[in-house]
């Protein structure tokens, strides 16, 4: 009975990691060639009616391709540099079209910041930013072009912010778009300015929106890495994170009222996010461009400037790593797009653990040892009794083989003699089981902290580990897994069914060859839990043997 459940739970497990192998292991890019992807920006005119701020609503329809615009008059780029950023700025749109993040590295061994954002033909993703109007300074026919005093910015060593400022005029009317960017912040502030002097009222509406190609991003080793979610997002009241997946853009459009919320699009390890003012009513939509654009955005309520008066609006971009204290700060709700999977509540506390021990040891090798530590002492107790139960067990197995040799074939007469000399020894088979079970979730919720936790993307330990993200280079990690793992069985007692015995034998070499590429992160996670364990049932039987023999000897 203790054998096939334990069995059955190590078959679980192997079912796991196998899903989770699945999941992880890298698959070839799928790039969509495109000879218009630059034909031109698109101007969301047709994609929905601009909102009131009245009740909210929800409307979807099949989706239709949207017709690429005509070349437009090319703009100018301006290059702005901060202590986090190198972004271009096109004054066609006054758009962000590229976004290279300083602090984090394409790759370990290239010295080149890694880009989020960019114009290229077969990579596209850009965020755009607009005023619909029918007097300007974007109309149905294509977007403004802006004029700039300077071409190029720097966020010097005295300043906090910095501040970009773009302008456009027709008859009499100035809009002024400003970028504001304020140091260590991944947030970006995006500011209308409309000033009307002519002798008409000015309406029009704001609207941002994201726009990149399905394709799959690069990781930092080199290969299209699809172990989380790639897509768009939206947020709501009534649904806080809610997925938009590109294949969802394919078949329905995207038409709901929203007051509040963000539009993001999400990738491993970072992302990028529209963020209106917290009072705002937004219709938020999505489209599916002739150039295999996918695009989110919202269009915020119509606003109106009386002649000779000024008025303003502004929307938040956040582009950057995905850090649950600055998502956090940037927008409610905006967290929840670092996807911790089934056991979330548990990944939750066992990063905020991870965190608290880095800020004190300053690597996250040890803080994984530390936080494995740290677990094994909280089921220290649970795991006692349960490897108590396994070496009584293990003790019990000449009277066990005794029994089958007394009742042969006779399956019923076996089991009551077998479930009475438990009753008579006081042991419980079913509490052996208890480490494996406890060991399910919080490997999983682990797994999904590594995965997911872009502070541990290029992360060193020692010596020959340079990224605890990525697999061990040399498989030496899997392989003392599954060393540990070896010596830990060879403690329990044996499977009297020789087949049994067998599987369980298999049983390392089959774990170390699924976990071969998991992350080195997760591989020193289990061969430290696993020598732990051992340690402990070791002891646990050492110091059972010598009461034993105390036993005896009165």
């Amino acid at each position: 009975m203790l054998d096939n459940i334990r069995i059955a739970l190590y078959a679980v497990l192997v079912i796991l990691a196998f899903l989770l192998y699945q999941a992880w292991v890298p698959k070839p890019a799928t790039i969509t060639q495109s000879s218009t992807i630059a034909a031109g920006r698109f101007v969301p005119d047709s994609v929905t009616t601009p909102v009131t701020t009245s009740a909210t609503s929800q409307t979807t329809q099949p989706s239709t391709p949207i017709p690429a615009l005509a070349p437009p008059v090319k703009g100018k780029l301006i290059k702005v540099t901060t202590d986090l950023f190198e972004v271009s700025i096109d004054t066609r749109g006054g758009d962000i079209v590229s976004a290279k993040l300083l602090k984090y590295p394409e790759s370990l061994d290239a010295k080149a910041p890694f880009v989020l954002l960019n114009d290229d033909a077969n990579t596209r993703y850009i965020a755009e930013s607009g005023l619909l109007s029918k007097q300007g300074p974007d109309t149905s026919d294509g977007q403004a072009l802006y004029v700039s005093p300077q071409s190029e910015y720097l966020l010097s060593q005295e300043e906090n912010n910095l501040t970009v400022k773009l302008t456009w005029q027709k008859d009499r009317i100035t809009v002024t778009k400003l970028f504001t960017f304020a140091r260590g912040h991944y947030e970006i502030k995006m500011n209308y300015i409309i000033d009307n002097q002519s002798t008409h009222s000015w309406t029009g509406n704001l609207y941002t929106q994201l726009m990149r190609t399905n394709t799959p991003p690069l990781n930092h080793g080199g290969l299209v890495n699809l172990a989380t979610y790639f897509g768009a997002a939206i947020s709501s009241p009534q649904k806080p994170f809610e997925k938009i997946s590109f294949k969802d853009m394919l078949s329905t459009n995207l038409n709901q009222t929203i007051p509040d919320g963000w539009a993001a699009m999400i990738q491993h390890y970072f992302i990028s996010a529209w963020i209106p003012p917290k009072t705002a009513v937004s219709t938020y939509y999505s489209r599916v461009t002739q150039d295999h654009l996918y695009t989110i955005g919202m269009m915020g309520s119509p606003l109106i400037v009386a002649p000779g008066t000024k008025a303003s609006t502004e929307a938040k971009l956040y582009v950057g790593p995905a850090i649950t204290d600055q998502l956090e700060q940037a927008a409610p709700g905006l967290q929840l797009t670092i996807d911790y999977g089934w056991f979330w509540f548990i990944s939750v506390i066992i990063f905020w653990m991870m965190q608290h021990i880095y800020d004190v040891v300053g690597n996250w090798g040890w803080s994984i040892v530390l936080v494995t530590v740290i677990i094994k002492l909280l089921f220290y107790y649970p795991s006692n009794k349960s490897y108590r139960s396994m070496s009584a067990m293990k003790k019990l197995q000449p009277k066990m083989e005794a029994l089958k040799l007394r009742y042969g074939d006779d399956r019923q007469k076996l089991t009551q003699a077998t479930l009475e000399l438990y009753r008579e020894e006081k042991v419980n088979p079913m509490s052996g089981c208890l480490p494996i079970l406890i060991q399910i979730p919080v490997f999983i919720a682990l797994y999904w902290v590594l995965v997911e936790s872009v502070q541990l993307r290029q992360a060193p330990f020692i010596f020959w580990i340079r990224d605890l993200s990525q697999q061990d280079p040399y498989y030496i990690l899997p392989v003392l897994m599954g060393i540990s793992m070896f010596l830990q069985q060879r403690l329990n007692p044996p499977p009297p069914d020789p087949l049994q015995a067998k599987v369980m034998m298999a049983m390392p070499i089959v774990f170390t060859a699924l976990f071969a590429n998991f992350p080195a992160g997760l591989m020193l996670y289990w061969f430290v839990n696993n020598a732990l364990s051992f340690l402990q049932q070791w002891h646990i039987m050492h110091k059972m043997g010598k009461e034993g023999i105390a036993k005896q000897s009165r």
